[in-house]
């Protein structure tokens, strides 16, 4: 029988499995699923449940800041903010066309 402590943490953990975003590059595989049989598993700690909250609320992002020389080298400054809309233009269905590929144009 499960007590009340654990049924409390199976509850975190599902309401923090059903906000996960979907991950559009792999429909079959998504992290929300995993975390929602994770909440299911009788040995559920709370270290589990606060990891997870950990990740969703984007906690270790905010406590170490990346510094402005890491997000733009001096090699490539715009190499990051290229991939992050390579990304956004490719979960839309929009891919960049052959001939800038070809000739390494962005």
């Amino acid at each position: 029988m499960a007590t009340p402590a654990s049924v409390k943490l199976s509850q975190k953990m599902s309401a923090i499995a059903q906000l996960w975003h979907k991950d559009p590059f792999r429909p079959h595989l998504q992290l929300g699923v995993f975390l929602g049989s994770l909440a299911k598993h009788p040995r559920l700690t709370p270290q589990a449940v606060q990891a997870a909250q950990t990740l969703r609320d984007n906690r270790i992002k905010k406590r170490y800041q990346i510094s402005e020389k890491t997000l733009n080298p001096a090699s490539m400054p715009q190499h990051y903010d290229r991939l992050v809309e390579g990304f956004r233009k490719s979960a839309q269905g929009i891919s960049r066309p052959w001939w800038k590929v070809f000739f390494g144009i962005w």
